[in-house]
């Protein structure tokens, strides 16, 4: 998913400038202009009765439908059918902060394989994008889908923004050639924007803030267990996605027919301290704040650490206090886990003159 994308240095030009007269309307509604609809222009907080419009998933894809181990992952899931999550009005809201100037001049990196993203910025910048994916009907919304009870990765991946404008010129002409290969069997809507590869966390929640009802393409193709690919179709403006994209090898294909592609990818961990946890950064350290980012990482991991460690210590003294023997191998298997749990937690923590910006590594 978004993750993978390979980013320049933030120094880079932004290649949309948030004073470019071609910056996409955000006072209108994103999928019409018709006055009517039921947009709200206040500044009310992120309210679940009012902005939260989920609906399960009508079909899901486990891990054996993919022909996957079913030891595969965290949970039974591999990828969910699109499922309605926000309201019209939330998606506007949403564009709205995430289109902001602020947002555009500060949090924006360029790609040569997508043309603008947007990192970081939520808990700074979009208090209602922030509130949104914290609030705990929305967690449970994700958590439902995903099939196990999960958490946010941390405030740096909350709505990532993966942005994609073209002019009429380049719609027609993106056409144009589809129609073409459709005719010589070559279709061009197989041809990726994002490679194959496995995300830097457990599960993503992908929506949609753009209107595709002209859209053609967009599925993410993922490799099942046997060779074969399948495409999942992309979501609707409002609607969502949910991958365990840390475990399965996917990727993110071209679409046509729009003027615009807004995505917004929130990532998750399992909240447990107890189930593994197998997060990395390489698709993300070379497109982040590093001192953020590490920061933000290593405070979750220490503190997974740490209820483990208290939680050892309770047994330790309950059996103590109940006159039994110690388990030694018990402990000592306890403790080898935690050894090897910091030792990944190190290793992703990789030096920041070590780091190359935007090399990113796939798996």
């Amino acid at each position: 998913m978004a993750s993978a994308d390979i980013l320049l240095p933030s120094t880079a030009t932004p290649w949309f400038s948030p004073s470019d007269t071609q910056a996409p309307n955000t006072n209108t509604h994103p999928a019409t202009n018709d006055t009517t609809d039921p947009i709200d222009n206040d500044n009310d907080p992120f309210d679940p009765q009012k902005h939260l419009n989920f609906t399960p998933p009508t079909k899901v894809y486990t891990m054996q439908d993919i022909h996957l181990p079913s030891s595969t992952g965290i949970s039974p899931l591999a990828v969910s059918e699109p499922f309605p999550l926000f309201t019209p009005s939330a998606i506007h809201r949403m564009r709205s902060e995430v289109l902001h100037p602020d947002v555009l001049s500060n949090c924006q990196y360029s790609s040569n394989l997508a043309q603008a993203q947007l990192r970081g910025y939520a808990d700074k910048y979009a208090p209602f994008v922030h509130s949104a994916w914290t609030h705990p009907s929305t967690l449970a919304a994700v958590s439902q889908v995903a099939g196990i009870d999960l958490s946010l990765q941390f405030d740096f991946e909350i709505g990532h923004i993966n942005l994609s404008f073209k002019t009429e010129e380049q719609k027609e002409r993106e056409l144009k050639a589809y129609l073409e290969g459709i005719k010589t069997n070559t279709p061009t809507d197989d041809m990726p924007i994002v490679g194959w590869h496995r995300d830097s966390y457990p599960f993503v929640c992908v929506t949609m803030l753009s209107d595709c009802s002209e859209m053609i393409g967009g599925e993410t193709a993922l490799r099942m267990g046997d060779g074969e690919v399948l495409k999942v179709r992309g979501p609707q403006m409002g609607h969502a996605v949910v991958l365990q994209g840390r475990y399965i090898e996917h990727q993110a294909l071209r679409a046509l027919g729009s003027a615009e592609r807004i995505t917004m990818v929130t990532s998750y961990r399992p909240r447990s301290p107890h189930v593994r946890d197998d997060t990395v950064l390489t698709t993300v350290r070379p497109i982040s704040d590093l001192s953020e980012l590490y920061y933000q990482f290593a405070k979750y991991r220490l503190e997974i650490l740490e209820e483990r460690i208290r939680e050892q210590l309770r047994e330790l003294i309950d059996a103590k206090t109940a006159g039994r023997k110690l388990a030694t191998k018990k402990l000592k298997a306890f403790l080898t886990e935690q050894e090897h749990f910091l030792a990944h937690t190190n290793r992703e923590m990789v030096e920041e003159d070590e780091v190359a910006r935007g090399a990113i590594e796939s798996h």
